[in-house]
């Protein structure tokens, strides 16, 4: 009886040693930079990826504001980034926030008075969520002169932009 017990005890603890060696806290943040050719704020079929161009993740306690972590990336050739996060930032507000464009031509960062250009993302596994990356919605500097093929792509898009 003794020797079984042994037994349970010693594949209890495998078990859980497993358990937590596949669930470690490290999240992959992902997205694209590019460049609003239309002043837009959002991609269009004329939007230009960037290479080059650099990002910052942000974790803020949500209580004090205080940052917990950051990071930074700069964009390969397709403007993709990805940052790797080892953690869990439950309890905090991250976001990946524009910090240099790699074109003179294009580097007004969107903004207005009530927020800034910036993709929230959540670092927790306490989300629902499985997957360990964590895609950002796409974040764009925006160039000084419009392309000229802007009024066509925005007529495309419907009367909305007309």
């Amino acid at each position: 009886m003794e020797k079984s017990q042994i037994i349970i005890l010693i594949a209890s603890v495998l078990c859980l040693l497993s358990f937590a060696e596949c669930h470690d806290d490290r999240f992959f943040v992902e997205g694209q930079v590019y460049c609003d050719t239309c002043r837009t704020e959002f991609v269009t079929r004329v939007s230009e990826f960037l290479e080059g161009a650099k990002v910052r993740l942000e974790c803020r306690n949500r209580t004090f504001g205080a940052i917990s972590y950051a990071a930074e990336a700069v964009t390969d050739k397709d403007g993709r980034y990805s940052l790797a996060v080892d953690g869990d930032y439950e309890d905090d507000i991250c976001e990946v926030l524009l910090v240099k464009s790699p074109r003179e031509d294009c580097l007004e960062v969107p903004s207005d008075a009530f927020t800034r250009q910036a993709a929230k993302v959540s670092l927790t596994s306490n989300n629902g969520i499985v997957d360990p990356i964590r895609t950002a919605n796409p974040l764009g500097f925006i160039i000084r002169e419009t392309l000229p093929e802007c009024p066509e792509v925005l007529k495309e898009l419907g009367p909305l932009y007309d």
